[in-house]
């Protein structure tokens, strides 16, 4: 452990045992449990069902277990404040290159796995659960599991940290994770083109099969924005080839920074949008995906494998043209959730889904109803 990367002590053994013991009654008299940390997240996912843990009340369950900057690791119990982790990393000139986002500057390490979600930066440098080494949990019966570690192996079976991540807390409650951490990108920029949604699709997967070190894409109301990132040499020669318009940089930070967070004009939008009773959906598509014409305002991130939309499309006819075009819609924020949050699930999933709650909760002790109604 380097001198400057402080650790806290373990979550305390009667703490644990208190947990443990709370979930284990709960089990035993068939009461539902809400997980919550911060509640950043909970307008995601179905509608939360149970009797309230708040687990940033748990003494000991925050902190950072240990950090080898050197190794590129860092490990963290599950009711950390994101900012802290952040910041954390940051002053070893370091970070989380999958970009979790943070509503409202909020955030814990535990809720950020459990969601599953990664921001802009997420097609070129990986996924949360990209970034997940080995994770800590308590099931439904009260048990205490460790799975994975500290380096990235070839697994067998079920890669039970990576299940974890985006299943908004069925399976259990996360005590611990142990990250992957990147260094910051020596060089940065971003550039402006303007172009419409399908020649800006075109050119984003035109530019993705190029040696070029794009980092993130934004394509929205006539402009694609392109952010570069990497060695001093390599972002200014991309940027001679590419041409664009040069955004400043604090502009530019704030853009990627508002994407990330759901904070800028877009999203600002969209959820204005739904409280007067709108939809915005998430769409996860192959990246090559031509534009989908969707009546509506839309954003589109990833280089055209995530696409945000405010439609006035039904439900039904949305999942359907995602379907078809290789994909899947999820409806990520809303006040009515009756259509159903994610995309259903076929036969051979469904089993598989309703098998692992089985193994892991099988009193239904966890966020019932928050992944799909019936488990």
């Amino acid at each position: 452990m380097s001198a400057s990367a402080p650790s806290s002590p373990r979550l305390a053994p009667d703490a644990l045992g208190a947990l443990q013991a709370r979930i284990q009654d709960a089990a035993t008299r068939g009461q539902v449990l809400q997980l919550q940390g911060q509640g950043s997240k909970q307008f995601y996912g179905g509608t939360p069902q149970g009797e309230l843990l708040d687990l940033t009340r748990i003494d000991g369950l925050a902190g950072i277990s240990a950090y080898e900057p050197s190794e590129l690791v860092v490990t963290a119990r599950a009711a950390t404040p994101l900012a802290e982790l952040e910041a954390l990393l940051a002053a070893q000139g370091q970070h989380l290159a999958f970009e979790p986002p943070r509503f409202d500057g909020r955030g814990t390490v535990g809720g950020m796995v459990a969601a599953g979600l990664s921001g802009p930066s997420r097609a070129t440098q990986g996924s949360l659960r990209d970034h997940v080494l080995g994770l800590t949990m308590i099931n439904g019966r009260g048990e205490l599991l460790s799975f994975g570690g500290t380096v990235m192996k070839n697994v067998a079976g079920y890669d039970l940290p990576r299940l974890m991540c985006g299943g908004l807390g069925v399976l259990g409650v996360i005590v611990e994770v142990s990250l992957k951490v990147l260094p910051v990108p020596v060089a940065c920029c971003t550039l402006r083109f303007d172009m419409p949604e399908a020649e800006a699709l075109q050119q984003m997967n035109r530019w993705s099969g190029k040696p070029l070190p794009l980092r993130a894409s934004a394509a929205w109301d006539g402009a694609l924005v392109l952010e570069l990132a990497g060695a001093e040499r390599a972002v200014a020669a991309a940027r001679r080839e590419l041409g664009g318009e040069l955004i400043p940089e604090d502009l530019a930070a704030g853009f990627w920074r508002g994407l990330r967070d759901h904070s800028d004009e877009f999203f600002v939008g969209a959820c204005r949008a739904v409280q007067g009773g709108a939809k915005l959906w998430r769409l996860s598509l192959p990246q090559t995906a031509p534009s989908l014409r969707i009546p509506g305002e839309q954003m589109i991130e990833w280089g055209g494998a995530q696409r945000w939309v405010t439609t006035p499309l039904p439900a039904a006819q949305l999942r359907e043209m995602a379907a078809q075009a290789g994909g899947h819609a999820t409806l990520f924020r809303s006040l009515d959730k009756s259509v159903g949050v994610f995309s259903p699930l076929s036969a051979p999933l469904a089993r598989i889904h309703r098998d692992l709650k089985t193994a892991f909760d099988p009193a239904g002790v966890f966020n019932r109803g928050r992944l799909y109604p019936d488990f």
